[in-house]
């Protein structure tokens, strides 16, 4: 056969196909539609048939044009060819349309549909019986209706499509090998495969159809829906439930039922999962069972026979992967569906029923194994919510959970890390009341370090420190804002309880011994003029019974004090005069550094870091125990929010298997530094992590209200002890990275040498972050002692160049007289600030950088440039003996004018690489603090006279 015997059979075949579909409109359909029922069974039924009739329209559209254009063709030639032929260039429209007219048909048939509509017309149909004769061959008049219905709606055109089938076999036989034979052929195997396609659905419809008559009316009511269809019933190939009083097992192609008497289990495919493989075994006697899981029900289905467990293996597995693709194979039972089994990761959503936290949850997400398992949504019917990872059917991993409060419109927000359905790691929580908590949970309550934070503008406070069971314990910072008071102290079930220290807004602070919030025995009350009092007193700073009272000039009050109503303050004791200077150790106390160990302050902060370390730092691990990145309110990132959660540009590789690698190939001093400069400045890093967290914690308890001079030796160790800590952090992921390529350390540092490291090579790197707050106590513990300084600086630069320089003594061959340049009307004696002038700019560089080790770099340079000038002037090299120095420095510290000298010495000093100490660094800082006290002395001598004078006129 040719294409165009091909096409000439097609012409034939589509004219007479198109008379019969009109008179089947015209006998059949019209009078089908023409119905006006009155109960709801008979408007769905209806319905049914109205989609029918577009269906039936549909192909018979097709069919017209496909008539009208090979009518067309043979018009202009005879000679048609294979591209004038639409059921090979439309092939996938025609396959649609007849699907979609025949499963629209089986579901009429499945709800009994023409029955109904005989029922409802019995006397038209009775008097029209004749006129479906001529569709029918074997039309008797004791052919019911339905039946007649039946097999007019389905026939001609089941019979339609096989002369399609028959049309195009023949033409790929006779076209023989041509460019278009493989499509002739592929065209021809789906009009096979929709003929096997209806007949499997017929067949299907009709089973279905005798389940419901079978059925009683109550079961047909509950599982009766014109889309489904029986695939298997145990009454036909048994099998038995292991699930209560289970008698007959039916599979839908979209539920598995299971009924027990007059009642029904259905469990939606989609979320059903079938495991033969005979791990799971009810009886092990019985090996031919079925393990079924669904998201609340688990049992099994048995068979006697391994033939009979197989086949409804099998026929599950379709089920549900054809339930899982929204469509049903083409054909039902063919090739499509053979050995392959539907996937175990699904996406769904379902309510749960059973009692338990879930019940009447909506979980819409991720499935594994009948069991929420990867990212998804819960939702409770009371407004709850929880968005995240999920892990064998319980909440695990980052998730953000809303719990709304019922006596108002309000929630509270929790977003942290989950583990077995409980909170645990680190997590961030907007409570509903406007209190902020961003810190540890372990099983819901906070637990570690955290931070609470009430940002409202009537009780705003934040507390920083450690947490247990809930509760604030152990050692924190209380922050109330509204009072203008810092506790700084151990904590006790949410009590202050233990050793504390109160910094206040005026400058007073005080350190005393706390019992649940009250405070118990004696302490010492630092106040603002610098007075020390030791002993009793009342909350509201009031002294009472035994103490001693230091004044800032160093008279001191001993005895008993008291404070009647009306009288004021009264004491009994001994006043002592004979001291003129307080001591030093009263005026600069230091506290705390006994009461609060460095190594046991932010220990939960450590203690999240090290778990991270010990565990493996495996990735799954890494936001739990070191923080996570979220998007988060305006008011969030107001309240420091880059605690842990701060993006910026990043420079260096967050995932934890980079970190290592790098880790290990930035090993020699000069990459290393470099290479911690930027894992430092990362918000990805653990590291940078680490110093965030320890940022912030310092922050807490030393900016504002807690920069108080009396705190200092507090901070300078804590910020000494951070840079040992990261350094320990650092040397534990460095050996883990090499443990994993199978290499080891050298050898392990002592202690001594890890703490030279971490001075040496931490610390100036960390020391920016706290150097503001740092500075700011330096400043305030030398705060009189520079005051005096800078009087003295004053007093030296009213002197000339040559005066100033005569009055501190340099030899006058020193002297550079030839850089005072001098101008109209000048004598050298009344030049000012040019002497030594570029060792004076290089000095004065000693504010700009935080480094230490830059400080002392800025020192030697500062010499080099002393000798240079010198070795200028007297045209020769010479090195200055320390009788020539120390006036020269003298004299470039005077002319510098450093406003904190005091402070930059003592911070050099104690926070110096310990390396330096004895070398010339540590030579050139002890020359400009003698050259600094040795101003101070004159000041003070100068201040004392004045006193004298003024006692004795």
């Amino acid at each position: 056969m040719c294409a165009a015997e091909a096409a000439e059979s097609l012409l034939r075949s589509e004219e007479t196909f198109s008379a019969c579909l009109a008179r089947i409109n015209t006998i059949v359909l019209k009078p089908l539609l023409q119905a006006d029922p009155h109960e709801q069974k008979g408007k769905d039924n209806l319905k049914l048939l109205l989609l029918l009739n577009d269906r039936f329209h549909a192909l018979w559209d097709l069919t017209e044009e496909n008539h009208r254009t090979l009518k067309q063709k043979f018009s202009i030639s005879p000679s048609l060819c294979l591209q004038d032929l639409y059921i090979l260039w439309k092939g996938d429209l025609f396959l649609s349309i007849y699907i979609q007219y025949f499963v629209t048909f089986a579901n009429c048939v499945v709800v009994q549909g023409f029955e109904q509509v005989a029922k409802n017309k019995s006397e038209f149909w009775k008097t029209h019986k004749t006129a479906l004769k001529q569709f029918l061959a074997d039309f008797t008049s004791e052919t019911s209706i339905p039946v007649a219905l039946h097999t007019v709606l389905h026939k001609p055109l089941r019979d339609h499509v096989q002369q399609y089938a028959v049309i195009l076999t023949r033409l790929s036989e006779a076209v023989g090998k041509c460019p278009d034979q493989e499509l002739v052929t592929s065209v021809a195997k789906q009009y096979a495969k929709l003929k096997s396609f209806i007949s499997q659905v017929l067949d299907e419809a009709c089973v279905t159809k005798a389940l419901w008559k079978s059925l009683g009316n109550k079961l047909a009511e509950w599982l009766c829906v014109p889309e489904r269809r029986l695939l298997e019933d145990s009454k036909n190939l048994p099998v038995f439930a292991s699930v209560g009083r289970t008698n007959r097992v039916l599979l839908f192609d979209d539920i598995l039922v299971l009924i027990q008497g007059n009642n029904c289990q259905s469990f939606d495919l989609k979320l059903v999962w079938v495991d033969g493989s005979g791990s799971e075994k009810p009886d092990p006697e019985n090996r031919h069972a079925l393990h079924i899981v669904t998201p609340e029900e688990v049992f099994f289905l048995s068979a006697k026979e391994p033939r009979m467990k197989a086949v409804w293996q099998w026929k599950l597995n379709q089920a549900v992967r054809q339930a899982l693709n929204g469509k049903r194979d083409f054909p039902l039972w063919g090739e499509a569906g053979e050995g392959s089994e539907p996937p175990f990761h699904r996406c769904f959503k379902y309510i749960f029923r059973a009692e338990g936290r879930f019940k009447n949850a909506a979980y819409e997400g991720e499935w594994y194994w009948g069991k929420p398992h990867g990212k998804g949504t819960l939702k409770w019917p009371d407004g709850r919510n929880h968005v995240g990872d999920f892990k064998e059917g319980l909440e695990h991993g980052f998730g953000i959970c809303l719990i709304p409060l019922l006596s108002e419109d309000k929630y509270d927000c929790y977003k942290c890390h989950w583990c077995e359905g409980k909170m645990r790691g680190y997590g961030i929580c907007e409570y509903g009341n406007e209190m902020v908590y961003k810190g540890y949970f372990n099983d819901n309550l906070r637990q570690g370090f955290g931070i609470l934070e009430n940002p409202s503008a009537k009780q705003p406070f934040q507390y920083t420190g450690q947490w247990d069971n809930d509760k604030k314990n152990g050692y924190g910072v209380w922050d109330d804002k509204d009072r203008g008071e810092r506790y700084i102290g151990i904590w006790q079930d949410d009590h202050r309880h233990g050793q504390g220290i109160v910094v206040t807004q005026s400058g007073v602070c005080y350190q005393r011994t706390f019992h649940v919030d009250k405070m118990v025995g004696s302490g010492i009350l630092l106040l603002e003029d610098d007075s020390v009092y030791e002993g009793n007193f009342t909350s509201d700073l009031t002294f009472v019974g035994k103490g001693k009272l230091t004044f800032s000039n160093g008279f001191t009050l001993e005895g008993t004090f008291s404070n009647k109503s009306g009288q004021g303050l009264q004491t009994q004791g001994i006043l002592n005069t004979s001291s003129d200077q307080q001591d030093a150790s009263i005026t600069k106390v230091q506290l705390g550094l006994d009461e609060f160990p460095v190594e046991k302050r932010w220990q939960g902060i450590y203690d999240q870091f090290l778990d991270f370390l010990h565990s493996g730092c495996k990735e799954e691990m890494e936001e739990s125990c070191t923080g996570f990145h979220i998007q988060t309110s305006k008011e969030l990132r107001k309240s420091q929010e880059y605690l842990f959660c701060q993006r910026g540009s990043e420079d260096v590789s967050g995932k934890i298997e980079d970190v290592l690698e790098e880790l290990v190939q930035h090993r020699e001093l000069e990459s290393l530094q470099c290479y911690l400069e930027k894992a430092f400045k990362s918000s990805l890093h653990p590291l940078g992590k680490l110093l965030k967290a320890l940022t912030f914690a310092f922050q807490a308890t030393y900016s504002g209200i807690g920069a108080n001079k009396h705190l200092l030796n507090m901070a300078q160790e804590e910020v000494k002890y951070y840079a040992k800590k990261i350094w320990e952090f650092y040397q534990g992921l460095l050996h883990l990275a090499l443990e994993q390529k199978g290499q080891s350390l050298a050898k392990t540092e002592d202690g001594e040498k890890s703490d030279l490291n971490a001075y040496g090579v931490i610390l100036p790197l960390i020391l920016p972050c706290f150097y503001p707050e740092l500075f700011m106590l330096y400043m305030l513990y030398h705060e009189k002692e520079d005051n005096l300084y800078c009087q003295g600086i004053v007093d030296l630069s009213l002197f000339p160049d040559i005066k100033l320089l005569e009055f501190l003594d340099v030899q006058k061959h020193l002297w550079p007289l030839k850089d005072l340049t001098l101008t109209t009307n000048q004598r050298h004696s009344l030049i000012k600030d040019k002497c030594f002038l570029s060792a004076t700019e290089c000095l004065q560089k000693l504010i700009t950088t935080v480094d230490p080790r830059e400080k002392l770099e800025i020192l030697q340079k500062t010499y080099e440039e002393i000798e240079s000038t010198v070795s200028r002037v007297v045209e020769r090299d010479y090195k200055l003996p320390m009788d020539d120095l120390l006036p020269l420095l003298m004299y470039v510290v005077s002319r510098a004018r450093i406003q904190h000298l005091g402070a930059e010495i003592h911070l050099i000093r104690d926070l110096m690489d310990p390396t330096n100490k004895g070398g010339m660094y540590d030579f050139l800082l002890t020359a400009v603090e003698s050259c600094y006290e040795h101003i101070l002395k004159d000041m003070r001598l100068h201040q004392k006279e004045s006193w004298y004078v003024a006692r004795d006129p």
